[in-house]
């Protein structure tokens, strides 16, 4: 059985915040159940690594809780943030703290070909 996942935020669109809950909450869900979590932003998904963008995002109109919140939460769970380097060249390199590293994409394929990792895309 796989002991780590692997979400890619590639497809995820910032201007649609409501898309936005389901791949934090469940990183930190599995973070929580103690499997090793690594979250790849990458392509329009990448502008959340930008800080002062997630910050101003909620998933729901009136909710009190930002996705930058949800970041949070999901790091302090123990998940592992990383953003894709070609993202730096779209959104600048001014990141967030939960930023932990620069890969590129042989980093995400050599990771999503691994047998003990579970892969899911957003």
């Amino acid at each position: 059985m796989a002991d780590k996942l692997l979400i890619v935020m590639v497809n995820t669109d910032p201007t649609n915040p409501s898309e936005l809950g389901a791949p934090f909450f469940q990183a930190t869900v599995a973070a929580a159940m103690e499997y090793d979590v690594e979250v790849v932003m990458t392509g329009r998904a990448g502008e959340l690594a930008k800080k002062g963008v997630a910050e101003n995002l909620f998933v729901q109109e009136g909710s009190p809780k930002s996705v930058y919140e949800f970041i949070k939460d999901a790091a302090e769970a123990g998940v592992k943030f990383k953003v894709c380097t070609p993202t730096l060249d779209l959104w600048g390199d001014d990141l967030i703290p939960e930023i932990e590293e620069t890969v590129g994409g042989a980093y995400v394929i050599s990771e999503a070909m691994d047998d003990d990792t579970v892969t899911f895309t957003y």
